[in-house]
């Protein structure tokens, strides 16, 4: 309480109503090949429309990666997305030599002044799809004959705001739109994909809103194409005033060209691409998965979950372990494994194969690999049940948009593949096809060698670490230790409640918050979790009895 000098009421609030937080659980991480869409940069996905939308539809050469992401939002409903490129890759240009632009936030640093010598505009991502790209525009005196008039309601003149300056002559006004030239996009050449009305060449012009009217601005709005330079020989980006003119355009229509795909990108790309996931304080993502990437872009991206103690990453094996094998497809799976990923975590999960699926984008079938699947399998538990539930068995364990598998296994193989921490995924006849298993990849016997249990330590650690920031920079005594086991007891207690954990102890006192922790300006607390186990081996006794015989006399016998 303050001070005060004089007699009066002070009135002092102080909330102690704090709580342990609920966490995300479900959010997927993948880093892959598509046709389109920012390179290099985090995007959040929420289904497959969207999926489609920004990076395009899947072609043969992006399939695997592309149906790896379309998977698991079959699940669920919150992925971040990388695309990765090859070092060929550009970007379709007006002119001159193509570059690589890879997302908005380089052109920006680099291009938004008009730098490139590119010519007038650019796609705005790398790809062949760029080269199907048009743009036209139209000012006041070129409308009439315009061949996409009939997109707009009216022609272009002077904007509103250079007929307040006083200005009526100014001729600032046009359309714009992009156009799908060659068809590659929608199937249909000449279709307008994106319309821009009554943009000004002026660089200072307003709409009547308040917002940039300014051509320029205007099209950073674009799905397709960035600004790069005004046409030669033109004042267009001078400021309004009161007696300028601006050069007359009619009409004028600009091709792109040159734009290059390279959706095989090398596996630092990839990595890199996974570098954009490891700050946990930045990025907040649950569910790795490795899609149809080399099985060193998987290791890197299970060891960066476990730099970031927060997310589990998922493999699967190479496509030759598991398609049209002469040899074993067991043993071929589990060198994978050991040889190629050759990691022992618990934030790695690997399962057994391959799945045969339908890609209605281009009528036919595809292999594609089932780890987004089993990534999927856990964002959907989180919706049904709770994360600490096992994602294995008929109950949650069914894989979705399966034709056939590349390789079931059997009893034998699936003894072999379990225990060396690989989940074998099986399609049982007139059950589906199933997730039978829940290990990770951690090599030591431990409870952390089960997926439910590690997501449950990283819920629990996660929730609690987050309640937990509120107690820096506190006083290292009595209340504020009690504080703390209120906040986190009644957290424990529900999910126990929730079937969670069976029991829990929190200690947080002076027997480990000593006089020595204090003075280091530290707190401790030990929080202790028996975990809930899933069933992974059952035993049915059926016993016979004589007729005369007493059960209570041979039950425990």
């Amino acid at each position: 309480m303050a001070f005060q000098l004089s007699p009066g009421v002070l009135v002092v609030e102080k909330d102690l109503t704090g709580i342990v937080p609920a966490v995300a659980t479900s959010i997927g991480g993948y880093v892959g090949a598509f046709q389109w869409g920012p390179v290099e940069q985090i995007t959040t996905i929420s289904n497959e429309a969207e999926l489609v939308k920004t990076f395009a539809k899947p072609n043969n050469t992006v399939a695997a990666s592309w149906f790896s992401a379309a998977n698991f939002l079959a699940y669920g409903n919150n992925l971040k997305v990388v695309r990765s490129v090859g070092s060929n890759a550009k970007n379709a240009v007006t002119s001159g030599t193509a570059i690589l632009i890879k997302n908005e936030d380089q052109w920006e640093a680099q291009y938004s002044n008009g730098a490139a010598s590119v010519g007038e505009w650019a796609a705005k991502f790398p790809g062949v799809l760029g080269n199907s790209l048009k743009v036209s525009a139209c000012d006041a005196s070129g409308f009439s004959a315009w061949t996409y008039r009939t997109e707009f309601d009216a022609a272009p003149g002077t904007s509103d705001f250079l007929v307040n300056l006083g200005n009526t002559e100014a001729g600032d006004e046009m359309h714009i739109v992009v156009v799908d030239e060659d068809g590659l996009w929608t199937g249909t050449p000449g279709t307008v994909l994106e319309k821009f009305a009554f943009v000004s060449k002026g660089s200072d012009v307003k709409k009547a809103d308040g917002s940039n009217a300014f051509y320029r601005d205007v099209l950073r709005g674009s799905r397709y194409v960035y600004w790069m330079d005004h046409p030669a020989g033109t004042n267009w980006g001078s400021a309004a005033s009161a007696s300028i003119e601006y050069d007359g355009l009619g009409s004028d229509d600009w091709s792109l060209a040159n734009g290059v795909s390279d959706d095989a990108p090398s596996t630092g790309a990839l990595q890199t691409g996974w570098d954009l996931f490891a700050n946990a304080e930045i990025v907040d993502v649950n569910l790795l998965f490795n899609g149809p990437n080399a099985l060193a872009v998987g290791q890197y991206m299970i060891q960066t979950a476990q730099a970031r103690m927060d997310c589990v990453g998922f493999v699967s094996p190479l496509l030759a372990s598991v398609l049209n094998n002469a040899g074993s497809e067991a043993e071929d799976i589990i060198t994978d494994r050991q040889d190629t990923l050759n990691v022992n975590t618990s934030y790695g999960v690997m399962d057994s194969g391959w799945k045969y699926q339908y890609d209605k984008y281009n009528d036919l079938y595809r292999w594609v690999p089932l780890n987004a699947d089993i990534a999927g399998l856990c964002a959907r538990t989180d919706t049904i049940a709770d994360p600490w539930f096992s994602p294995g068995g008929l109950n949650r364990g069914q894989i979705k948009n399966v034709v056939k598998l590349a390789y079931s296994p059997d009893k034998t193989d699936r003894d072999e593949l379990y225990k060396n921490g690989i989940n074998p995924v099986v399609s049982f006849p007139g059950e589906g096809t199933v997730l039978f298993g829940d290990k990770t990849l951690l090599a030591k016997p431990s409870a952390f060698d089960r997926i439910n249990v590690r997501r449950l330590f990283i819920v629990l650690e996660k929730a609690i670490a987050t309640a937990g920031k509120y107690q820096l920079f506190e006083f290292n005594d009595a209340f504020t230790r009690a504080q703390f086991r209120n906040l986190v007891e009644p957290f424990l207690r529900d999910v126990r409640g929730r079937r969670g954990i069976f029991d829990f102890r929190v200690v947080c006192d002076e027997t480990n918050n000593t006089g020595e922790v204090i003075d280091r300006n530290e707190f401790v607390a030990d929080i202790f979790i028996k975990p809930a186990r899933s069933i992974n081996f059952m035993q049915l006794n059926f016993i016979a009895t004589r007729t005369g015989v007493s059960f209570e006399e041979v039950v425990g016998a």
